[in-house]
């Protein structure tokens, strides 16, 4: 349940040199939710055969399986957001073409989310309570002075600005066991919990501030229209960062060439024909809080050793357990683009031809150190040399067409061709993506591989199973062991390919549009039927799928380690929205003196897939990062995305 209210107002004065624009946004939100991965876990392995209920309608408690509909029974998550967003923006005109503004932004959000687990005898639980508070309040200020000249041959915009940015989180999270029997909910009477011992109650919580500070400046020159160059450069700093290094500088410049407006191109059949070049570098501080900063920890008396000899223990004391790191910097991101826009028939056809190319340095990881004598076994730096480079095509072409019947329609699309890849890793492979489900524990599925994507898959390639029904997998080095020197790119979770296209039509009133998206070239690691989907779970009396079943020959005693017998094609086409609208004339009505414009439609999201992933949705990516190193294209009882259906009355007065 969510309720929305927002007001925007501006106001001038003095003879309009000086604005003031206000902006005010409300909402609060209450989600009531059961264990989402929980209750999708034992509706999909549960025995079909069983009866969830009774026969007088109780549910049933299996030994061997958990009922989902006790999961939906017994747990529940509350979470009640409350958030106001407010923005004040005065500018004032100094002298004809020189304006001076001031946007002052706070962002602040409160929310406490409720984990209940009820209490029962069949199967016993004791019940428990979990409430976590957590406050998020973002303040920005940003101030702008902005130069404007425009002549019939030259145009210059020139912007100096600052901005500072405060960003504060807390946390803190209680908890109480032992709820007796009845009819009152723990979340209602915590009181009524027995057990508040720190051994499983013990408080917790987190206070971080972030702070973002920037110097920048643009200027924009066009001559004659034809002409473009513009330069921009930014000085940004992150208390994420280390004393050495907090602040970084990022510039980019850009180029364009108006060549329709050239007089040789007057009887061309171009409307529009633009080239045009870029280069730019951004800046990257997503890392952990503090880890820049020295960390510490008491130890008891004979409970820790000293490194190297572990049979000798120290007296009790303050240790580090991080040591400070000064040095931590930017993680910079370099592009190149180079494009073409063009326009046809008097601008019913339009498109654009980009190359791209992006070079990534200085990349932030979490890795183990060479020296074993450290207080922590991994650490945060910048590793050197290391680059993730993405580059590719976009094409993108749209045609509109408006008849003398009053009918209008469009169609347009783009296409993106992208090819990503590590370069100079220090690493053989920087592993990623854990394994989920029983028997998988420390098993991973991506790698970071030199010459291969960041999202690859690093897996065992499976080719069938042995005279016993047992699973081989390929001996890559030949030395007879198969183990993870076997191991093998076996694709992407990042597509090689994304593209969209849409239309749209309109007569007398009606209109309707529709939206597609799809990817490909890439896959998808289907760790749920990793973990729940073969035969030696059919033996166990669990629910599995036909595709458990495909091979006669495996054995009931056949385990199912990560390979790429569960990597599969991760391709889809999707209908993201269809729109059916009708804009009523208010005048014919005679309702136009208290209703200007009226408008219904009917919108759906979502409404068809196309895909060979026999999972719910190829569009996944449950997170399984390992030491702060991102996982991709992992599917682990992902909830399957809903089809919505929105009507709507908009009306304007």
């Amino acid at each position: 349940n969510r309720y929305t209210g927002r007001v925007n107002l501006s106001q001038k004065l003095f003879e309009d040199r000086v604005t003031l624009d206000f902006n005010l946004n409300a909402t609060n939100t209450k989600n009531t939710r059961p264990n989402n991965q929980g209750v999708i876990g034992s509706a999909l392995t549960i025995n079909p055969t069983y009866a969830p209920y009774d026969a007088n309608g109780q549910l049933i408690q299996y030994q061997d399986f958990t009922n989902p509909l006790f999961t939906l029974q017994q747990y529940k998550e509350e979470l009640t957001t409350n958030r106001v967003l407010a923005s004040i923006s005065p500018s004032v005109k100094i002298i004809d073409g020189l304006v001076y503004k001031l946007n002052f932004g706070i962002d602040n959000s409160t929310a406490t989310q409720d984990k209940q687990l009820l209490p029962s005898t069949i199967p016993a639980e004791i019940g428990r309570l979990e409430t976590y508070g957590l406050r998020n309040t973002n303040r920005l200020i940003e101030n702008y002075l902005t130069y404007t000249l425009n002549t019939k041959v030259h145009s210059l915009t020139a912007l100096l600005g600052h901005s500072y940015q405060r960003i504060f989180i807390q946390s803190r999270n209680f908890s109480i066991n032992k709820f007796p029997i009845s009819d009152i909910e723990p979340i209602y009477n915590p009181g009524l919990g027995q057990d508040l011992s720190l051994t499983l109650n013990q408080p917790g919580g987190f206070a971080t501030i972030n702070e973002l500070q920037s110097f920048f400046g643009r200027a924009s020159y066009g001559f004659k229209d034809r002409y473009l160059l513009t330069a921009t450069l930014r000085i940004d700093g992150s208390s994420k960062f280390g004393s050495n290094n907090k602040y970084g500088s990022f510039p980019s410049f850009s180029a364009g060439w108006r060549i329709s407006e050239e007089p040789f191109m007057k009887s061309s059949p171009f409307s529009e024909l633009k080239l045009r070049a870029g280069w730019g570098s951004t800046g990257n501080q997503e890392i952990p809080s503090k880890i820049t900063q020295a960390r510490f920890t008491s130890v008891v008396s004979g409970t820790a050793s000293y490194p190297l000899d572990a049979g000798t223990t120290y007296p009790g004391g303050t240790t580090y357990t991080r040591l400070a790191n000064p040095d931590i910097q930017w993680e910079v991101s370099k592009q190149t683009d180079l494009g073409l826009d063009f326009g046809l028939f008097k601008g019913a056809l339009t498109g654009e031809i980009d190359y791209f190319r992006k070079v990534s340095e200085k990349i932030l990881l979490e890795v183990i150190p060479a020296d074993p004598v450290q207080p922590a076994g991994t650490f945060w730096t910048n590793v050197p040399n290391m680059q993730i480079i993405n580059q590719g095509l976009e094409f993108d072409l749209n045609y509109r067409k408006a008849l003398e019947n009053g009918l209008k329609y469009a169609l347009g699309g783009n296409i993106t061709f992208i090819k990503n890849r590590v370069e100079h890793s220090p690493y053989t492979v920087i592993p990623s993506g854990s394994a989920q489900g029983s028997g998988l524990t420390s098993a991973t599925i991506n790698g970071y591989i030199n010459g291969e994507a960041i999202g690859s898959f690093y897996l065992k390639e499976f080719i069938g199973f042995d005279e016993n029904g047992i699973s081989k997998f390929r001996d890559v080095d030949g030395n007879g062991i198969v183990n993870d020197a076997d191991r093998i790119v076996a694709g992407t979770a990042l597509p090689t390919r994304m593209y969209n296209f849409n239309g749209n039509v309109s007569f007398k009133g009606f209109d309707l549009s529709a939206n597609f998206n799809g990817v490909a070239g890439n896959k998808v690691y289907d760790n749920t039927a990793n973990s729940n989907f073969y035969k030696l779970k059919l033996s166990k009396g669990v629910n599995v799928t036909p595709e458990a079943l495909a091979s006669p020959e495996e054995s009931v005693n056949n385990s199912a380690g990560v390979s790429t017998r569960y990597l599969k094609n991760g391709a889809y086409l999707r209908l993201n929205n269809l729109v059916l609208g009708y804009n009523l004339n208010t005048a014919k009505l005679g309702i136009n003196r208290w209703v200007q414009t009226a408008r219904i439609s009917v919108t759906g999201q979502n409404l068809a897939l196309w895909t060979k992933y026999n999972g719910y949705d190829p569009e996944v990516n449950n997170d399984r990062s390992i030491a702060g190193i991102t996982s991709y294209g992992i599917d682990y009882l992902s909830y399957p995305k809903a089809k919505t259906v929105i009507f709507s009355i908009n009306l304007g007065f």
